[in-house]
């Protein structure tokens, strides 16, 4: 295990949060208006130039985008079972997780020790390099003891991904808009489903 380093408040976002989310959020999430940065070689290109992740040179390919939207997709699963999301089934979520490790195992990270702690970095260049950043800040989000609190916003068809800063690691949408738009959905199936027990 890593030892921590320093102790935050639980309500602060951590820097490693920034990396996940940042990646995670490049899916279209509805209410949010994003649109697909992955979807081709081109506009995954052109994501990691908006964020500085490479340069004009970096060769990225159809497949590294295919593979980019594949582990987003995992990673979005596991944080949509953080957030109590019913359509995630014990199923789903170790299809999820089976896909996490089998990445883990092509993008492996190094521990870099210092005097000061240590850290995992990955041990690849280029787009797999992003990968593997990516599955090292989770996994110093796990072991900081907040994983869980990074979560995907149970709203159909949102989904955007957010960190949980409430006291009580309560909050399951990303916002008030999201949350009153799921309250009326559940209120209109609730409706919908007396008047269909309801002799007439």
């Amino acid at each position: 295990m890593l030892p921590r380093t320093t102790e935050r408040s639980p309500l602060t976002q951590p820097t490693a949060a920034d990396v996940v989310l940042q990646f995670v959020n490049t899916h279209p999430a509805g209410p949010h208006r994003l649109t697909e940065r992955f979807e081709s070689a081109q506009t995954m290109h052109a994501w990691l130039l908006e964020n500085a992740m490479t340069s004009q040179t970096t060769r990225v390919t159809e497949a590294d985008a295919a593979t980019a939207r594949e582990l987003r997709g995992a990673l979005i699963t596991v944080l949509l079972a953080h957030s109590g999301d019913k359509d995630v089934t014990p199923e789903v979520l170790t299809q999820a997780e089976e896909h996490l490790r089998d990445a883990a195992s092509r993008y492996p990270l190094v521990t870099v020790i210092s005097a000061s702690g240590a850290s995992l970095v990955t041990a690849q260049t280029g787009v797999h390099g992003l990968f593997g950043t990516v599955l090292a800040n989770a996994t110093e989000l796990a072991q900081a003891g907040v994983w869980d609190r990074l979560r995907a916003c149970r709203h159909q068809p949102c989904h955007f991904c957010f960190f949980d800063r409430t006291r009580n690691s309560s909050a399951v949408y990303c916002g008030p808009k999201c949350g009153s738009r799921a309250s009326m959905r559940a209120y209109r199936q609730r409706k919908k489903d007396l008047a269909a027990t309801t002799p007439t």
